[in-house]
């Protein structure tokens, strides 16, 4: 189909917002009538891989101040662009910014309403291997052209923004070191850079072992944060307001996890900070206001739910004060702080019933924002609200081919694992196999996916690849196995020392659970992931042998000595990574899949992308290596261009076919079978 051109959103009250789509397809601008492809459920049977494949509208949507623009990351053409895009006036108006291949963006913010700051990211020899860089570009906004900024340092991270000047001066803090190697000017200094052409001074001069700085709402470079791998310890300097001498506040020993008073927002006009305690899970997780040059607690700011912890804070968008927090769990949320936010957060949640809805961007006068509208079985839509006219609009659907049409139904479901600890985890089946009774089918193929990490969760939110087994006709079973976050300090440190063991039986036993449940057959269950998933899947396969029909590991690790050694030989923070590792097993080699290929009796398939950053693409080619010397069943795709998290869209439409594929062949489900 011909790329789109101008595309009217009935805005109400007289306005006309324009969004112009230079995409592979119209559809992604839908008009306010309402048409939503994948709304009917006989259209979900004919959805294919090239549908969940697509690379959703935009990520990372950011309203300019003036609340006329939206920058982000955009699907076009099967890539990610930095565009921007007017979603306000008389005109239809956009501007891309594409990337070369092997290069990413990383993040893009609004410095006024003329430039954006765009951080990319790319992969350089050095020595003999391949490290990741990072650049930062400013973008004007009229031209969509760019300058590099800083680009002349010969460090790895040039990226980092700590202040935008939201104003005229088109002016950043941007953190940047000049060498790879440890010496004075390997730690960063903090530049004052004009992101219209490039122009720049030092605001903070590199200081020895100081590796990252942080700056207040005014520009004001405040905190300094110095780390000794050596001996695992953390040091905090601190500018009180007013001053230019750093002092040193306090130290903390990461091996007896200890933290800092690591400053969220710096309250103007004096030493007063915003920061998040999270405890050792006997106290509450909350935020408190703190004087850090009497070294005193000022107020409670706001207390987490029990079991609940504070993962990140929002600040206005002038740095100076505090929006609202953020809470991870199996269900994200967002709290507003601010009473005017709160209120409309409320409003937003009583009209749309049985949707989940976030305020994704507020502009600087906080009248309009940006929304997403999403339900763990339905993928989301962006709309804009203006707050003086009082209507959420559409801007567009994040997966064009799917809409917001309903498409296999998910839900939490909890089951005791063997010791008795009660393990969360996601439930997707396929559309129609419980009916309105909860009438089942027979006992469906299932699929075990366990999550990456293993420091992470899986929660209630759109998630392509579930719907897509389900789609094709598997159950899926996602368990937050121990060790995951989301849960408390103490569920978290239950995966210490139980890698590939408890941490194992908990993804088996959720199989289990779901044989006894009738919704799976188990002689039919195969186990997938990726990163730490991918591990999993392979150790499942090596450990329990007879109890899975296959397995599929993407971007995971098969060797976890060569792992960790790594991060010893490359990582300024080896030595701390190391030991946070070697804490959850007491023995690598027992439990790593390349050294029990022999156990293996079920079919592998390998999926790696060239470009990862996270994992080493050599962890799936020594995997497939040893697989083949023992005369196993082992296919592997090699992506020349995939990175870690598959930003583009053929890498993804290759990754979903090849498991469709592979399933077909060693695991097919009954609408497989002719």
């Amino acid at each position: 189909m011909k790329s789109a051109g101008k595309y009217a959103l009935a805005m109400g009250a007289g306005v006309v917002g324009y969004l112009a789509l230079a995409m592979a397809n119209p559809a992604m601008a839908q008009t306010a009538s309402g048409s939503n492809p994948g709304s009917a459920s006989a259209e979900v049977r004919k959805l294919s891989a090239q549908d969940y494949a697509t690379i959703p509208f935009v990520e990372q949507p950011d309203l300019s101040p003036n609340g006329e623009w939206v920058a982000g990351l955009f699907g076009v053409n099967g890539t990610r662009q930095m565009c921007m895009i007017k979603i306000l006036g008389g005109e239809s108006v956009r501007k891309c910014l594409g990337l070369p291949d092997g290069m990413t963006a990383s993040g893009i913010q609004w410095v006024n309403d003329d430039y954006v700051v765009l951080s990319v990211t790319q992969q350089q020899p050095i020595e003999g291997r391949f490290i990741y860089v990072s650049r930062a570009l400013g973008v004007s906004r009229e031209t969509g052209k760019f300058v590099k900024l800083k680009w002349d340092l010969l460090g790895q991270n040039v990226s980092r923004v700590l202040w935008v000047s939201r104003d005229a001066r088109n002016e950043i803090l941007l953190s940047g070191s000049n060498s790879i190697y440890q010496g004075e000017e390997f730690y960063p200094a903090i530049y004052r850079v004009n992101v219209a052409n490039g122009k720049s001074n030092f605001e903070q001069r590199h200081s020895h072992n100081v590796l990252w700085w942080n700056a207040d709402g005014q520009g004001q470079v405040r905190t300094g944060v110095t780390y000794d791998d050596d001996r695992r310890l953390f040091q905090m300097y601190y500018r009180p307001n007013g001053t230019d001498t750093l002092q040193r506040l306090e130290r903390a020993d990461a091996r007896k996890r200890e933290d800092l008073t690591d400053p969220e927002i710096f309250l103007p006009g004096g030493n007063h900070v915003i920061v998040i305690r999270n405890g050792d899970g006997k106290e509450p997780s909350a935020l408190w206001e703190v004087d850090l040059v009497n070294h005193s607690d000022v107020a409670k700011v706001y207390e987490a739910p029990a079991g609940r912890r504070i993962a990140y804070t929002i600040p206005a968008p002038d740095g100076t004060s505090l929006l609202g927090v953020g809470l991870r769990g199996v269900q994200d949320e967002t709290v507003w702080l601010d009473p005017e936010l709160a209120k409309i957060q409320e409003a937003f949640d009583k009209a749309a019933v049985g949707r989940h809805v976030r305020i994704v961007s507020i502009n600087a006068n906080r009248q309009r924002m940006l929304v997403s509208l999403d339900r763990p079985d339905a993928p989301s839509a962006l709309y804009f609200f203006d707050t003086t006219e009082g209507s959420l609009h559409r801007l567009a659907y994040q997966y064009e081919k799917l809409g917001m049409g309903v498409l296999s139904p998910v839900r939490a479901v909890r089951y005791k694992a063997r010791d008795g600890l009660e393990i969360e985890a996601i439930l997707t089946l396929p559309a129609g196999f419980e009916d309105e009774g909860g009438k089942k089918g027979k006992p469906l193929p299932f699929i075990v996916l366990p999550h990456g990490g293993p420091w992470a969760h899986d929660g209630l939110s759109f998630d392509y690849w579930p719907q897509f087994l389900a789609n094709l006709g598997y159950g899926v079973i996602q368990p937050n196995f121990r060790g995951s976050t989301g849960y408390g300090e103490d569920f978290e440190r239950k995966g210490e020392g139980q890698m590939g063991l408890a941490m194992q039986d908990d993804v088996n036993d959720a199989l289990a659970w779901a044989v006894k449940e009738g919704l799976a057959d188990g002689k039919r269950a195969c186990i997938m992931g990726a990163s730490y998933g991918g591990y999993a899947a392979m150790w499942g396969l090596a450990r329990d042998a007879d109890l899975w029909r296959c397995g599929i590991s993407i971007a995971g690790v098969a060797s976890l000595r060569r792992e960790v050694n790594d991060m010893d030989d490359n990582y300024l923070m080896g030595g701390l990574y190391s030991d946070q590792w070697k804490a959850m097993t007491p023995d690598f080699a027992a439990v790593s899949p390349a050294n029990k290929v022999d156990r293996i009796k079920a079919p592998l398939l390998l999926v790696h992308g060239k470009m990862d950053e996270r994992v080493a693409y050599g962890q799936s080619t020594n995997m497939a290596d040893k697989m083949r010397a023992a005369g196993k069943q082992v296919e592997f795709l090699s992506l020349p261009k995939a990175d870690h998290y598959y930003t583009r869209e053929p890498d993804r439409l290759a990754l979903l076919q090849s498991i469709e594929a592979f399933l077909k062949k060693h695991n097919p489900s009954d609408s497989m079978v002719p």
